[in-house]
C-alpha cells in the first residue's frame, strides 16, 4: 500500500509517493517550481487558482507511477501562515496571503493600541505575535487596501481548505496545525479567541471564520469530475493540510522534548514538540495537531539570504564554497542583519530590514557573502539558547544547508552544540507520510528514525569568535530598533 503526500512549499509544489515503512519510493516525485508575487512594498502573495493548477499537474503526473494503484490515504502539507477569502461560490475572491508579506506593518500601531495592556496575554494564549506575518496585521491591511475584495468574502480559507472545496465540492474544516499560525486561535484550547478577534477586527470578521478540525478529519469522495480524473483517489482519504514547519519536525526525527529540529529552506526555523506552562519571549506556539504543541522560533532569512548572495553579487558555489572552508571567523569585520525578508524571530520588529555594516576597500564579494551567512547563523544562535535544556540533541535539515556544508560548521561553531545532519532529502513529506501512518495503523512517529549523514562538531577556537560577532550584531540591533 502507498501513501500519496503533496507538499506545497514556498518555492515548488511536490508530489511523492511513500511506502508502508514510510519510505520515498524509487521515482515516485514529480515538481512544478512557482514563486510568490513580491513587490517593493512588501507584497509577498499567490494566486489560488495558479497554485491548484500546479497542483493538479503533479496530482496527474504521480497517478502515471505504478505504484498509485494502491494509494492507501492522501496528506498535504502548506507553507504555513497562509489565508485566502472564497465567495459564496467557493471561488477565490482574494490572492493568498503568505507569512511573507510585510505590508501588514501599517496596521501594528493601531493593532497594539486595540490590545492595550493584553499583548502579552495575547502571545500566551494564541503563541503568535502582532506582526506582518500574521493573519490580524495582513487583514486589517487588506480592509484598508482592497476593500472591495473583503466585500465578497463568505468565508477565509487556507490554500489547502480551498483545493478541497474544488475537488470534493464542499467546504472542509481548517486544521489545528494550519489554524495554529494565523494568530486567531488559542493553542492551548483549539478553539477561536472571539474575545481577542472582536478587540481586534471586529464583529464582522467572527463569522467568516472556517470550521475547526484535527488533521484527520477527512474529506472522502471526489466530484464527478475530479473522481474521472484521478480513478485512484475516487475513494480514498484526503486528511486536512498540515503546516509544513509542523512535520517537518516529524520528519527529522524531533518527535519530543529531547530533539531540536533545525530547517533551513527558504526561510529558517528551530523547533522542539514541548508543553510550557509560559512561552517564552520572542518565541511562538504552533500546533503539529492537537495534543502536540510545538515551540520554537522562526527568521524569515535562510536560503533566501544564500540565493540573494549570489545572484547579486555574482558568485558561483565552487569559488564561495572553496573559500568558506579555508576563512577564518569574521575575519572580514563585518556586522551584518540579514533581514532582508523582514523580521520575526527573535525580535519581531515590522520594519526591520537587511543591515551591512563595516564595508571598507578591502571588503570583497566573498567577504559580504561569508558575512551573510555567518549573520544567519548567530541569530538563530539566539533562539537555540531559549530552546534548548540539558542532553538537547540538534537534527538540521533543509534544502539551503546542502548548498554550502560550510554553512553547517558554521551552524555548529555559533550554537557551540553538535549539529546532526540528516541524510533525508524529504523531510517535509516524510514527516507527512509518518503522521498518516500513525493514525491509520497506530506506528509510533519514532519507530523509523531518519538516517544521520554525520554530525558536526563545534571548533572550540571559533565558538569566541561567535560570540564576539554576535555581541556586535545585538548591539547595532538595538542601535537600529532599540
Amino acid at each position: 500500500m502507498t501513501l500519496l503526500v503533496i507538499d506545497l512549499g514556498s518555492s515548488s509544489v511536490r508530489t511523492l509517493l511513500f511506502d508502508d515503512g514510510a519510505r520515498l519510493i524509487e521515482g515516485a516525485i514529480c515538481s512544478r517550481k512557482h514563486d510568490f508575487e513580491t513587490d517593493h512594498d512588501g507584497k509577498a502573495e499567490a494566486q489560488a487558482d495558479h497554485l491548484r493548477a500546479l497542483t493538479e499537474a503533479c496530482l496527474d503526473d504521480i497517478l502515471t507511477h505504478p505504484a498509485a494503484e494502491s494509494v492507501r490515504a492522501v496528506g498535504l502539507a502548506s507553507f504555513a501562515g497562509n489565508w485566502l477569502g472564497v465567495d459564496a461560490e467557493g471561488r477565490a475572491c482574494t490572492p493568498v496571503l503568505t507569512y511573507a508579506d510585510t505590508r501588514g506593518r501599517s496596521a501594528i500601531t493601531d493593532l497594539t493600541r486595540r490590545l492595550g495592556g493584553r499583548l502579552d496575554a495575547y502571545h500566551q494564549a494564541t503563541g503568535c505575535f502582532i506582526h506582518p506575518a500574521y493573519f490580524p496585521a495582513q487583514y486589517a491591511f487588506m480592509k484598508e487596501a482592497d476593500s472591495q475584495s473583503l466585500r465578497g468574502m463568505q468565508r477565509i480559507s487556507d490554500v489547502g481548505g480551498y483545493f478541497y472545496r474544488q475537488w470534493f465540492g464542499r467546504e472542509s474544516p481548517i486544521s489545528y496545525s494550519l489554524a495554529s499560525w494565523s494568530g486567531l486561535l488559542g493553542t492551548e484550547s483549539t478553539r477561536w479567541c472571539f474575545d481577542f478577534i472582536r478587540q481586534l477586527l471586529g464583529d464582522d470578521l467572527l463569522e467568516r471564520l472556517p470550521d475547526l478540525g484535527d488533521f484527520d478529519a477527512c474529506q472522502v469522495g471526489l466530484t464527478d469530475a475530479y473522481a474521472g480524473r484521478w480513478p485512484q483517489l475516487r475513494a480514498v482519504p484526503f486528511f486536512l493540510a498540515l503546516g509544513d514547519g509542523a512535520v517537518a519536525n516529524l520528519g527529522s526525527g524531533a518527535v519530543d522534548a529531547r530533539h531540536i529540529a533545525l530547517t533551513i529552506g527558504t526561510t529558517s526555523a528551530l523547533r522542539v514538540v514541548t508543553r510550557r506552562a509560559t512561552l517564552p519571549d520572542g518565541l511562538w506556539r504552533y500546533l503539529v495537531c492537537q495534543g502536540m504543541p510545538l515551540v520554537g522560533g522562526a527568521t524569515s532569512e535562510g536560503g533566501n539570504v544564500f540565493q540573494w548572495a549570489v545572484e547579486e553579487l555574482g558568485l558561483d558555489t565552487a569559488s564561495l564554497n572553496a573559500h568558506l572552508s579555508e576563512a577564518r571567523p569574521d575575519q572580514h569585520r563585518l556586522t551584518v542583519l540579514p533581514l532582508i525578508a523582514g523580521e520575526r524571530s527573535p525580535g519581531w520588529q515590522s520594519d526591520a530590514s537587511g543591515t551591512i555594516h563595516g564595508i571598507r576597500r578591502s571588503t570583497s564579494k566573498l567577504d559580504i557573502m561569508q558575512a551573510q551567512l555567518e549573520a544567519v547563523a548567530i541569530r538563530l544562535s539566539m533562539i537555540f539558547d531559549q530552546l534548548k535544556s540539558e542532553g538537547s540533541t540538534v537534527i538540521a535539515g533543509g534544502g539551503a544547508l546542502g548548498s554550502s556544508p560550510a554553512w553547517a560548521q558554521m551552524i555548529a561553531d555559533a550554537f557551540n552544540a553538535p549539529i546532526q545532519l540528516l541524510a533525508e532529502a524529504e523531510i517535509t513529506a516524510r514527516g507527512v507520510a509518518l503522521l498518516l501512518r500513525n493514525r491509520l495503523d497506530g506506528t509510533p512517529l519514532d519507530a523509523d528514525p531518519p538516517r544521520i549523514s554525520r554530525v558536526l562538531r563545534p571548533n572550540t577556537e571559533h565558538v569566541p569568535i561567535y560570540e564576539t560577532a554576535r555581541a556586535r550584531q545585538i548591539d547595532l540591533y538595538q542601535r537600529l530598533y532599540g
